[in-house]
Protein backbone atom coordinates (compact mmCIF):
# COMPACT_ATOMS: atom_id res chain seq x y z
CA UNK A 1 0.00 0.00 0.00
CA UNK A 2 1.41 3.40 -1.39
CA UNK A 3 0.99 6.77 -0.47
CA UNK A 4 1.61 9.87 -2.34
CA UNK A 5 1.31 13.30 -0.96
CA UNK A 6 -1.27 15.13 -2.29
CA UNK A 7 -1.26 18.91 -0.47
CA UNK A 8 1.40 19.93 2.73
CA UNK A 9 1.43 21.66 5.53
CA UNK A 10 1.75 24.54 4.07
CA UNK A 11 -0.13 23.87 0.94
CA UNK A 12 -3.20 23.05 2.84
CA UNK A 13 -3.04 26.88 4.84
CA UNK A 14 -2.74 28.22 1.23
CA UNK A 15 -6.08 26.67 0.31
CA UNK A 16 -8.15 27.52 3.64
CA UNK A 17 -6.74 31.23 3.25
CA UNK A 18 -8.02 31.31 -0.56
CA UNK A 19 -10.92 29.57 0.85
CA UNK A 20 -11.72 31.80 3.39
CA UNK A 21 -11.43 35.04 0.48
CA UNK A 22 -13.69 33.54 -1.61
CA UNK A 23 -16.46 33.39 1.34
CA UNK A 24 -15.59 36.93 1.64
CA UNK A 25 -16.53 37.86 -1.07
CA UNK A 26 -19.77 36.12 -1.70
CA UNK A 27 -20.66 36.80 2.36
CA UNK A 28 -18.75 39.86 3.48
CA UNK A 29 -19.79 40.46 6.91
CA UNK A 30 -21.18 37.22 7.60
CA UNK A 31 -24.70 38.88 9.64
CA UNK A 32 -26.66 36.32 7.60
CA UNK A 33 -24.41 33.46 6.67
CA UNK A 34 -23.47 30.21 8.82
CA UNK A 35 -21.03 27.78 8.76
CA UNK A 36 -21.73 24.15 9.74
CA UNK A 37 -19.04 21.98 9.80
CA UNK A 38 -20.26 18.01 8.93
CA UNK A 39 -18.94 15.63 12.12
CA UNK A 40 -16.84 14.42 12.43
CA UNK A 41 -13.83 15.89 9.86
CA UNK A 42 -15.61 18.35 8.08
CA UNK A 43 -15.45 20.40 11.90
CA UNK A 44 -11.63 20.96 11.74
CA UNK A 45 -11.89 22.50 8.15
CA UNK A 46 -15.04 24.51 9.34
CA UNK A 47 -12.88 25.40 12.75
CA UNK A 48 -9.74 26.57 10.77
CA UNK A 49 -11.91 28.98 7.92
CA UNK A 50 -13.36 30.50 11.47
CA UNK A 51 -10.00 31.51 12.90
CA UNK A 52 -8.87 32.66 9.57
CA UNK A 53 -11.95 34.88 9.34
CA UNK A 54 -12.30 36.48 12.89
CA UNK A 55 -8.33 36.32 13.35
CA UNK A 56 -7.08 37.12 9.94
CA UNK A 57 -9.98 39.66 7.96
CA UNK A 58 -11.55 40.88 10.85
CA UNK A 59 -15.02 39.39 10.48
CA UNK A 60 -16.69 40.55 13.86
CA UNK A 61 -19.88 38.42 13.79
CA UNK A 62 -19.61 34.78 12.41
CA UNK A 63 -21.47 32.09 13.58
CA UNK A 64 -19.68 27.78 13.59
CA UNK A 65 -22.07 25.05 14.28
CA UNK A 66 -20.94 21.32 13.94
CA UNK A 67 -23.49 18.87 11.90
CA UNK A 68 -23.88 14.91 12.91
CA UNK A 69 -25.37 13.00 10.13
CA UNK A 70 -25.11 9.77 11.12
CA UNK A 71 -28.97 9.16 12.07
CA UNK A 72 -29.67 10.56 8.52
CA UNK A 73 -27.15 8.39 6.22
CA UNK A 74 -28.82 5.83 4.09
CA UNK A 75 -25.88 3.26 5.26
CA UNK A 76 -26.77 3.61 8.91
CA UNK A 77 -28.68 0.44 8.87
CA UNK A 78 -26.54 -1.23 6.49
CA UNK A 79 -23.44 -3.51 6.79
CA UNK A 80 -21.79 -5.06 9.79
CA UNK A 81 -19.73 -2.06 11.36
CA UNK A 82 -21.69 -0.05 13.66
CA UNK A 83 -21.92 3.38 12.88
CA UNK A 84 -21.55 5.67 16.14
CA UNK A 85 -22.77 9.77 16.80
CA UNK A 86 -20.97 12.20 17.20
CA UNK A 87 -22.29 15.62 18.96
CA UNK A 88 -24.68 17.97 17.11
CA UNK A 89 -23.71 21.67 18.21
CA UNK A 90 -25.48 24.54 16.34
CA UNK A 91 -26.72 26.70 19.24
CA UNK A 92 -28.73 28.58 16.92
CA UNK A 93 -31.73 28.58 14.16
CA UNK A 94 -30.87 28.43 9.99
CA UNK A 95 -34.08 29.73 9.59
CA UNK A 96 -33.80 32.27 6.14
CA UNK A 97 -30.27 32.20 6.52
CA UNK A 98 -27.34 30.98 4.40
CA UNK A 99 -25.53 28.28 5.58
CA UNK A 100 -22.30 26.96 4.37
CA UNK A 101 -21.94 23.42 4.72
CA UNK A 102 -18.23 22.12 5.41
CA UNK A 103 -16.79 18.82 4.69
CA UNK A 104 -13.37 17.54 4.16
CA UNK A 105 -13.77 15.51 1.06
CA UNK A 106 -16.47 15.28 -1.10
CA UNK A 107 -16.43 11.58 -2.51
CA UNK A 108 -20.10 9.80 -3.42
CA UNK A 109 -22.06 13.13 -2.18
CA UNK A 110 -23.82 10.94 0.38
CA UNK A 111 -22.82 12.74 3.33
CA UNK A 112 -24.18 15.82 1.98
CA UNK A 113 -27.31 14.74 0.77
CA UNK A 114 -27.98 13.24 4.30
CA UNK A 115 -26.48 16.91 5.58
CA UNK A 116 -29.16 18.71 3.54
CA UNK A 117 -31.91 16.38 5.31
CA UNK A 118 -30.56 16.61 8.91
CA UNK A 119 -29.92 20.47 8.58
CA UNK A 120 -33.80 20.90 8.57
CA UNK A 121 -34.32 20.31 11.77
CA UNK A 122 -32.78 23.92 12.65
CA UNK A 123 -35.06 25.77 10.32
CA UNK A 124 -35.26 26.42 6.93
CA UNK A 125 -32.34 27.55 5.25
CA UNK A 126 -32.85 30.78 2.60
CA UNK A 127 -30.01 29.12 0.95
CA UNK A 128 -27.75 26.15 1.25
CA UNK A 129 -23.92 25.89 -0.38
CA UNK A 130 -21.31 23.72 -0.05
CA UNK A 131 -17.80 23.75 0.75
CA UNK A 132 -14.92 21.25 0.27
CA UNK A 133 -11.10 20.92 0.77
CA UNK A 134 -10.59 18.03 -1.56
CA UNK A 135 -13.28 17.19 -4.20
CA UNK A 136 -13.20 13.15 -5.86
CA UNK A 137 -14.96 14.80 -8.80
CA UNK A 138 -15.31 11.15 -10.78
CA UNK A 139 -16.90 9.49 -7.52
CA UNK A 140 -19.83 10.90 -7.58
CA UNK A 141 -22.91 9.25 -6.85
CA UNK A 142 -25.48 12.08 -6.58
CA UNK A 143 -25.58 15.28 -8.60
CA UNK A 144 -24.32 16.95 -5.82
CA UNK A 145 -21.60 19.72 -6.77
CA UNK A 146 -19.66 21.84 -4.32
CA UNK A 147 -19.43 26.30 -4.69
CA UNK A 148 -15.83 26.00 -2.86
CA UNK A 149 -13.04 23.72 -3.46
CA UNK A 150 -10.12 23.33 -2.38
CA UNK A 151 -8.45 20.93 -4.50
CA UNK A 152 -9.61 18.72 -7.14
CA UNK A 153 -8.66 15.24 -7.20
CA UNK A 154 -8.92 12.48 -10.02
CA UNK A 155 -8.42 9.24 -7.89
CA UNK A 156 -9.53 5.81 -8.52
CA UNK A 157 -12.44 4.54 -6.72
CA UNK A 158 -9.56 1.98 -4.92
CA UNK A 159 -7.99 4.78 -3.88
CA UNK A 160 -8.60 6.79 -0.80
CA UNK A 161 -7.69 10.26 0.09
CA UNK A 162 -6.84 10.71 3.69
CA UNK A 163 -6.73 14.14 5.07
CA UNK A 164 -4.77 14.52 8.66
CA UNK A 165 -4.73 17.42 10.99
CA UNK A 166 -2.64 18.58 13.60
CA UNK A 167 -5.63 18.83 16.60
CA UNK A 168 -5.96 15.28 15.85
CA UNK A 169 -3.16 13.41 14.01
CA UNK A 170 -0.11 15.20 14.80
CA UNK A 171 0.19 16.88 11.52
CA UNK A 172 -1.53 18.42 8.56
CA UNK A 173 -1.61 16.89 5.00
CA UNK A 174 -3.45 14.99 2.63
CA UNK A 175 -2.32 11.89 1.19
CA UNK A 176 -4.03 9.72 -1.71
CA UNK A 177 -3.48 6.08 -0.02
CA UNK A 178 -3.52 3.40 -2.38
CA UNK A 179 -5.04 -0.31 -1.79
Amino acid sequence: MGQKVLLSSKEINIILHRLACQLLENHLDFKNTVLIGLQPRGTYVAQRLYKILKEEYGVKHIEIGFLDITFYRDDFRRGDKTLSATETTIDFLVEDKKVVLIDDVLYTGRSIRAALTAIQSFGRPSEIELLTLIDRRFSRHLPIQPNYRGRQVDAINDEKVKVLWQENDGEDAIYLVGR
